[in-house]
């Protein structure tokens, strides 16, 4: 069922586990991350990245489809959208929540930004999530690593300025594979977990280690942000079987397969295999709204 990632985030954060969000580009990608989820019981978030795909508006309502036919609750997310344009290209293309990325900006643009992309969304019920501090790249993992992480008070002041959703910090992790260890940040987490009053996010899950995002998601993490294993997972799935001949007919099934397996991994991971049965999917405005379209509280 197509639900709110405000739903799916508030029971998460209630009941101490993550929700893995899980980075697709396609068809295939989509059915194989709801066939993983539905195999594990857990809710999922499908990220999906604006020019990822040549038709974003299409791909949404794809994704919208195949997720509101799923057994479990799903949720689908613009990612790291980098402009309010984007953001109403999100609405278009009839995704649940949306998230506007300005981390690499200054505090008052940063705010400013989200602060527009909220009044637009919350006017027809979507969430949005912000981020606060900036999660850098794994390449550059010795200063991105190192710099720009959340401080609790600045987010606690952001998310009343802005009064978005969901929170995206700084802890530690970084985008794509690491050249170095991840260090999380596990006191900070602490505490912003106990200051900030929305769900906290976990960008740069892939490489993280799993120790690390089990404990970052007892801690306080509602939802881990994941793309380059999956795909890695998808490459290896080939790379790992005979695709010689007539074979190769068999290579989306191969994708496929290479997907969910990371996937059913992350799923476990993060602590929400069998969590879907703590939503309650007959109940109405799930979706974050109401009949008439205002917004409903999830």
């Amino acid at each position: 069922m197509l639900v709110s990632m405000k739903t799916i985030c508030a029971v998460a954060r209630e009941n101490h586990f993550g929700v893995p969000a899980l980075g697709v580009n396609n068809e295939h990608s989509i059915r194989a991350a709801v066939e993983a989820a539905e195999e594990k019981n857990s809710p999922l978030i499908l990220l999906i990245t604006y020019g990822a795909h040549p038709d974003f508006v299409y791909f949404g309502k794809t994704a919208a489809e195949i997720g509101e036919k799923a057994k479990v609750p799903v949720a689908t997310i613009l990612d790291h959208g980098p402009s309010y344009e984007t953001c109403v290209w999100a609405v278009r293309a009839g995704l649940t929540d949306m998230m506007i990325d300005k981390s690499s900006t200054p505090y008052e643009v940063n705010a400013h930004e989200v602060k527009r992309a909220v009044e637009l969304a919350h006017a027809i019920g979507m969430g949005v999530e912000a981020e606060l501090g900036h999660v850098g790249s794994g390449e550059n993992y010795a200063v991105d690593g190192y710099s720009n992480l959340t401080d609790p008070e600045e987010a606690v002041r952001f998310v009343k300025e802005t009064n978005c959703d969901f929170l995206a910090v700084a802890v530690g992790t970084a985008h794509g594979v690491y050249k170095g260890t991840p260090e999380i940040r596990f006191e900070r987490l602490k505490e912003l977990r106990d200051k900030v009053p929305v769900p906290l996010v976990l960008h740069g899950g892939s490489g993280s280690g799993d120790e690390n995002i089990s404990k970052a998601c007892e801690i306080g993490i509602t939802k881990v942000n994941l793309a380059n294993d999956l795909y890695r997972g998808m490459a290896e799935g080939l790379i790992n079987n005979d695709i010689s001949g007539n074979k190769v007919y068999g290579v989306y099934g191969l994708l496929t397969e290479g997907y969910k397996q990371v996937a059913r991994h992350y799923f476990d991971v993060c602590g929400s295999t069998g969590k879907a049965s703590l939503y309650d999917l007959s109940r109405p405005g799930l979706n974050g709204r109401s009949e008439d379209g205002s917004v409903k509280e999830a």
